[in-house]
């Protein structure tokens, strides 16, 4: 699987020569706290790193995570006192069943460091490729008339809900046997199976949580502008936003009151 991720995405003219799945699905130590199917770090034959991560949640932090793994595959190839020449590039891709980027239609989204000003590239060392499955639709009914990233995503999206052997009939490439055959173990392993249902309750919670989060931060957005508009109204000091969201639930429901109260024995 890991190894037809980098191939489909960028297609490469150098095969995976070498990975290591820092999170696999058997892993140990199973904490229900991350929300990473899959880490994978990987090279070519050219030397190029990659990082590989399957995502079924956004965390928030993403594009920070992102960026922090990539510069660290990027930083820890060579020693002190090595040439900077021997940097290879460092890639990341990752697979998100949630959508970052709502603005714009395109699922595969890629990131290099480039000016602002001009169509002039710093370095092509860090290379970050994000893949959005919601917004991802087969160009063919024909799934194997679709290039290999298509197909390898539509694997991705597919994969839970069809029986192995409608997936071998539709791909038959030995990367997706290989892929449905992990699938099939998971499915038949009580220990497994219920690792991942655990993981699915966590999930699922997670997305409440994060909602919810979302809900509050709206309404407390509404109370700040209120207390804004009301401080205007009455002539004295007013609280930035920045100042406001900083203060809890209950301070803000407090100075709201306060306000209203002098804007009414003002108006008497």
């Amino acid at each position: 699987m890991s190894r037809f991720t980098p191939n489909a995405t960028l297609q490469l003219r150098e095969p995976i020569e070498w990975v290591e799945i820092l999170n696999p699905i058997q892993n140990k130590d199973r904490s229900e706290g991350k929300l990473s199917i899959l880490d994978v770090l990987a090279r070519d034959r050219s030397g190029r790193h990659y990082n590989i991560e399957m995502q079924t949640a956004r965390p928030l932090d993403l594009a920070e995570r992102l960026t922090y793994y990539n510069c660290v595959n990027y930083g820890r190839q060579i020693d002190a006192g090595s040439p900077y020449l021997d940097l290879q590039p460092a890639i990341s891709i990752c697979v998100l069943d949630s959508v970052m980027f709502p603005q714009v239609d395109p699922y595969h989204l890629s990131f290099r460091l480039r000016s602002d000003q001009l169509d002039l590239i710093l370095t092509n060392d860090l290379l970050f490729h994000l893949l959005e499955l919601p917004k991802f639709s087969p160009g063919s009914d024909t799934i194997g008339e679709l290039p290999p990233l298509e197909r390898w995503l539509y694997f991705l999206q597919h994969a839970e809900d069809l029986e192995a052997n409608e997936l071998s009939e539709s791909l038959v490439e030995a990367e997706y046997r290989e892929a449905t055959e992990v699938l099939t173990m998971i499915s038949r392993s009580p220990d497994d199976r219920r690792f991942y249902e655990s993981r699915q309750k966590f999930l699922r919670d997670e997305q409440a949580r994060l909602l919810q989060a979302r809900k509050e931060g709206r309404e407390e957005g509404l109370v700040a502008g209120k207390i804004q508009i009301l401080q205007q109204l009455l002539g004295v000091p007013e609280c930035s936003l920045a100042e406001l969201t900083q203060l809890g639930e209950d301070t803000l429901a407090s100075m709201l009151l306060e306000l209203q109260q002098k804007m009414r024995s003002r108006n008497v």
